[in-house]
């Protein structure tokens, strides 16, 4: 150093001296600014805050300022705390999250991926969720976490609740075979009645019952209007349907249906017994799926992990019911002494568990229209047959007449709900393998 105070060579890096608290505030700050909504922008490093530069000295300012070490720094500002702007954007749901599940779930269904999660210097959503529930504010204690093993459990209350429908078809279904005349209309008529508000309370709350609020972002709510109507259409076509086939085929019906068998409009009772005693099981096995899924996700460390491992417990669950559905089927067909429908009552059993399973985890559109689909199907088929009787419309009825000569009239039903069940099966096993489909269903009795 000379004399003056000037550096012995212009080309000397100066010291930017002692960094000041002003310099030091960015480092906390909350709120984003442009350029740090994206996870994938590059990080830069902060910019250096100098108490004594080269231009305070009357040499020439640079573009960037040389630290201490020799290491030049970036003149653009940025986050220095990446997690806390990912934690702004995403504030609401750090604020209602009992726990680090639900902040993965949330962040999840907006799109974070593992890899997304990688830019943020973790190995997994999970990790990442743990962080941001840790970092929450928080006035007083912790809010302890729940105990889904605990709350999972039903009450003898909610077990007998799932068994009403299927006692009281029993009930309606030999009230119709004793009762003559006009008797038993009002058998009939009673019978739907107490055995739709019997359905409507035993699905109302439980494992397949529609969320009442939003779970992370996904969005949740009561099933998308329309749907009671198309279920209430393929229950009476499971009852009516095939029946009224069969004799419209052959130019009938002669008459409207006396709730038998053998009357001039079939009805077909043993597979609605079946799908309404099948209410318990349903029940049953969706809230066993609820219950393990629960907790590989609180055991999973990344969402391909829990997705692998959900997917053998979805397909296990719905063959389960499938199964104790069949049972249920045999046992009816004997009782009633009439053919059980096996193909048409398991097509449709199985369409109707997957669309309320996925209702009940926030899915509602994919089962809206595949219920659609399917009572669609069904009316086509029905209207064409009577529309070929119409002078030189006999062409429509060509192919639901050859179906029906071939395989039977239950094939309508079953062709229309299979294939419609099986995309719906697909569907779930994207939709129902996700994290965002189980944060919060711990508390549903």
């Amino acid at each position: 150093m000379s004399g003056t105070g000037e550096p012995d060579h212009p080309g000397t890096p100066i010291s930017p001296g002692a960094w000041d608290a002003r310099s030091l505030r960015w480092l906390d700050e909350t709120e984003p600014r442009p350029g740090d909504d994206d996870p994938g922008a590059p990080h830069h490093t902060p910019p250096a805050h100098t108490a004594h530069t080269a231009s305070d000295r009357g040499a020439p300012a640079t573009a960037g300022a040389v630290g201490t070490a020799g290491v030049v720094t970036a003149g653009r500002r940025g986050p220095a705390d990446p997690v806390k702007t990912l934690m702004h954007r995403h504030r609401e749901l750090c604020e209602r999250a009992v726990d680090p599940l639900e902040i993965a779930a949330g962040l999840e269904a907006h799109g974070v991926t593992d890899r997304t999660a990688a830019r943020f210097r973790h190995r997994d959503v999970f990790s990442l969720a743990e962080e941001m529930y840790a970092r929450i504010p928080r006035d007083g204690e912790e809010p302890p976490r729940p105990q889904p093993a605990a709350e999972a459990r039903p009450g003898i209350d909610r077990a007998l609740l799932g068994l009403l429908p299927g006692v009281l078809c029993a009930a309606a279904v030999g009230g119709l075979r004793l009762a003559e005349g006009r008797t038993r209309w009002v058998v009939a008529a009673a019978g739907v009645v107490a055995v739709g508000l019997a359905l409507r309370a035993a699905l109302r709350r439980g494992p397949l019952s529609a969320p009442r609020r939003t779970c992370g972002s996904a969005p949740a709510g009561s099933p998308t209007p329309g749907t009671r109507a198309w279920t209430c259409w393929l229950a009476a076509y499971a009852l009516l349907g095939d029946g009224l086939l069969a004799v419209a085929v052959e130019g009938g019906p002669d008459g409207l249906p006396d709730g038998t068998a053998g009357g001039p409009w079939p009805v077909t009772a043993a597979p609605v017994l079946a799908l309404t005693l099948a209410c318990a099981p349903a029940l049953w096995t969706a809230r066993l799926f609820a219950a393990r899924a629960r907790r590989k996700l609180s055991a999973s460390r990344g969402l391909e992990e829990f997705a692998t491992s959900v997917r053998p417990l979805l397909l296990g669950t719905f063959g389960l019911f499938l199964c104790v559905l069949a049972a249920l089927l045999a046992v009816s067909g004997a009782a009633l002494r009439e053919s059980a429908g096996y193909a048409q009552a398991l097509t449709l059993g199985a369409l109707l568990l997957l669309a309320r399973l996925l209702a009940a985890h926030g899915v509602t559109r994919a089962p809206a229209a595949a219920l659609a689909v399917a009572a669609t199907v069904e009316a086509t088929a029905l209207a064409t047959v009577f529309a070929a009787r119409l002078p030189g419309c006999d062409v429509l009825a060509v192919p639901v007449d050859s179906l029906v000569a071939a395989l039977g009239p239950g094939s309508i039903p079953a062709l229309a709900c299979g294939a419609v069940a099986v995309a719906l099966l697909l569907h779930a096993t994207h939709a129902l393998t996700r994290a965002s489909a189980h944060a919060g269903a711990e508390g549903r009795p």
